[in-house]
């Protein structure tokens, strides 16, 4: 009786681990399905995502745009090179026009001397024939300043400009029109455009 019960334990023990086994089999197997589905799943989308091949037309296309790209660099490269020489350009020439300002500034008491000279000058008759050779001296040194790009402003009648004018006074001039230039006190000076200094005026009264 003892042996049948143990016989019969033995039978269930027996049939109790093969069921386990069928299950742990049963679920690597699984396991193994999804990961291969899963794999399977990805290449499929990166198959998907890839881009096929470009057909002619778009070959064209984007040959067409790298060109025009290529182009439109090559262009505003010029553009810029071209703008680079005409300020050096300008600047060389700007430096060559007032290269002379400093010496021009230095002669302009020079200038002014002689004009003094002439002006109290001439009002003796003692001092006539030096007058020719003043008068003569400051028309070639004007002449000669000229050619570097030096002239006088401030003229007698002319409208009065606070950009070439410095007014020191007022009159009333009837022979003149109003604002306008009825003495120069000083003569001003400006080179090549730029003035050095304004002229000392008497202005009419408007």
């Amino acid at each position: 009786m003892e042996n049948e019960e143990a016989k019969k334990g033995m039978a269930e023990e027996e049939a109790s681990g093969a069921a386990e086994e069928a299950v742990q089999d049963g679920g690597a197997e699984g396991a193994e399905g999804a990961e291969d589905a899963g794999a399977e799943g990805g290449e499929e989308a990166q198959a998907e995502e890839r881009p096929g091949p470009m057909t002619a037309e778009e070959f064209q296309q984007k040959l067409d745009e790298a060109k025009a790209a290529v182009l439109d660099i090559r262009m505003r490269s010029q553009a810029e090179l071209e703008n680079f020489k005409k300020r050096l350009e300008r600047e060389h020439n700007d430096h060559l026009k007032y290269a002379s300002e400093k010496v021009m500034k230095d002669l302009v008491p020079t200038l002014d001397n002689l004009e003094l000279a002439i002006t109290y000058g001439s009002k003796s008759e003692a001092c006539e024939d030096m007058m020719k050779g003043i008068v003569m001296t400051q028309k070639l040194l004007l002449e000669a300043c000229g050619r570097h790009g030096l002239s006088a402003v401030g003229k007698e009648g002319e409208p009065f400009d606070p950009a070439l004018h410095e007014a020191v006074m007022t009159e009333d001039r009837a022979d003149l029109e109003p604002g306008t230039v009825s003495r120069v006190m000083q003569s001003g000076y400006q080179l090549e455009g730029r003035i050095l200094r304004l002229a000392k005026v008497v202005v009419n009264k408007p």
